[in-house]
């Protein structure tokens, strides 16, 4: 399995309110977390990971975890791999402030506002996170993708976009964190919580609310169109998101692994048809389909490409027995919309829209979302289009380890800065990396060094 800047989970489908008080964000966080304006005029944010690890972010997309010596130094490994990159990093608690590599900083402080509120007759819990001051300033809803942890930890874009003069409303998705409910992956209950939540950042903002949208990555790519479709917003940005259902999601995965691996056209439908044999099963919430399993698995499992079908989910799936199939029908009784289509919704959308896919993208394959998006476009929908093409899942770079598995090394330059952009005043003017840009006819702005296509 590779090393991911994502927890993997199965698939990447994988007004009610007290007076809020409002708070500065380092009155919220714990002696790390924050992000710091350095003395160079550059931010770097700090999250925290699990058993005592830190993760810092720069916005040019730089990244890398932070481990504790014995000298209360941290001491930094590049990007999600083991390879340390020589930086050093110590904070003083105290003061609020950091030494990262050499460079000093402080924490910048937010105007922050903890809430509850209710979708649905359930509780969620949620933040507006602002830079401080009086101004109108755009607000990012930041819409979940199929994580199951908290985005009121988790979440970093809820400091760096606000660093940046951009609000973020951040809020735990329904099962999780401090909201209450169900675990689920229905996306039209969910689209119905991310219009909850951007009332609640309407209230919340006050006169202060310039523009407001939605950004969305993975499982946020079916279920921020259909919130745009039902409030609105003034903009929207999907992040390694789909424009096809669940079923085809797993079936690209499959199709572009295999085909990166060097197998030809004959194996590789071979894998597709072991891939329906497993997606059907999952599909029918694992009720049916097993006798077309068992022969699937009699025809091809000893085959010597037959280790190699992963998909997005056939590789979780593929080990287990029948029996130990069936049993997996509670823990993942989440309600997938396994056959939904997109194409109405985006169809439908007249709100703006960023699409940013990676062109290496294992998890959400970016070729047929690519040719969809830009079918919408050709019909008069108001979508942007940025594909980096060495970006996997969560737009970020990577390597190639010795056991041929990949390592994840920093975020797409451009990244961040597009999605800024993009919220700020709906524009992309320029190069943002390698991004290979396609922009509406009416609204499109030649940008020097960036391809069109």
């Amino acid at each position: 399995m590779k090393t991911s800047p994502l927890k993997l989970s199965v698939a990447c489908f994988c007004l009610l309110l007290a007076a809020p008080a409002i708070a500065r964000a380092d009155e919220m966080v714990d002696c790390h977390t924050g992000s710091y304006r350095l003395t160079d005029g550059s931010t770097v944010d700090i999250g925290a990971l699990d058993d005592g690890v830190l993760r810092w972010r720069r916005f040019d997309g730089e990244t890398g975890r932070l481990h504790k010596n014995g000298d209360d130094v941290w001491e930094s490994t590049l990007g999600w791999t083991n390879q340390n990159d020589g930086k050093k990093v110590s904070f003083s608690c105290d003061a609020g402030t950091i030494d990262f590599n050499g460079v000093t900083g402080k924490r910048i402080a937010f105007d922050v506002q903890d809430v509850t509120f209710t979708s649905h007759g359930t509780k969620l819990a949620g933040r507006l996170v602002m830079p401080v001051g009086q101004d109108k300033v755009p607000v990012v809803v930041l819409v979940h993708g199929a994580e199951f942890d908290s985005a009121l930890i988790d979440y970093s874009l809820q400091r760096m976009l606000p660093a940046e003069g951009i609000g973020a409303f951040v809020y735990d998705k329904r099962g999780t964190g401090l909201s209450g409910g169900q675990y689920t992956q229905d996306y039209s209950l969910l689209a119905d919580d991310a219009v909850a939540a951007t009332e609640q950042a309407r209230q919340l903002a006050g006169t202060r609310l310039g523009r407001i949208g939605y950004q969305g990555g993975s499982q946020g790519g079916w279920v921020v169109p259909i919130a745009a479709n039902r409030t609105h917003v003034d903009f929207a940005i999907v992040c390694f998101g789909l424009a096809v259902n669940v079923i085809d999601e797993d079936q690209e995965a499959i199709e572009l692994q295999m085909r990166e691996k060097g197998y030809p056209p004959q194996v590789i439908e071979e894998a597709l048809e072991v891939g329906r044999a497993f997606e059907d099963i999952f599909a029918s919430d694992f009720r049916t389909g097993y006798k077309e399993l068992d022969a699937v698995r009699a025809k091809y499992a000893k085959a010597p490409w037959y280790k190699d079908v992963r998909g997005d989910y056939t590789w979780i799936l593929s080990p287990h027995s029948d029996a130990e199939l069936r049993a997996m029908a509670k823990p993942y009784d989440w309600h997938v919309p396994f056959h939904y289509d997109p194409m109405p919704e985006l169809r439908a959308d007249k709100t703006p829209q960023l699409w940013i896919l990676g062109g290496e993208d294992y998890e959400a394959p970016s070729e047929e979302t690519s040719l969809r998006i830009k079918t919408v476009m050709a019909e008069g929908g108001p979508y942007t289009l940025a594909l980096y093409p060495h970006a996997e899942h969560g737009i970020t770079l990577f390597e190639m380890g010795s056991d041929g598995e990949r390592l994840s090394t920093r975020y797409a330059p451009g990244y961040f800065e597009m999605i800024r952009d993009f919220a700020k005043d709906g524009r992309l003017t320029g190069a943002y990396g390698d991004a290979e840009m396609t922009q509406p006819r009416a609204t499109a702005v030649p940008a020097t060094g960036t391809p069109s296509f």
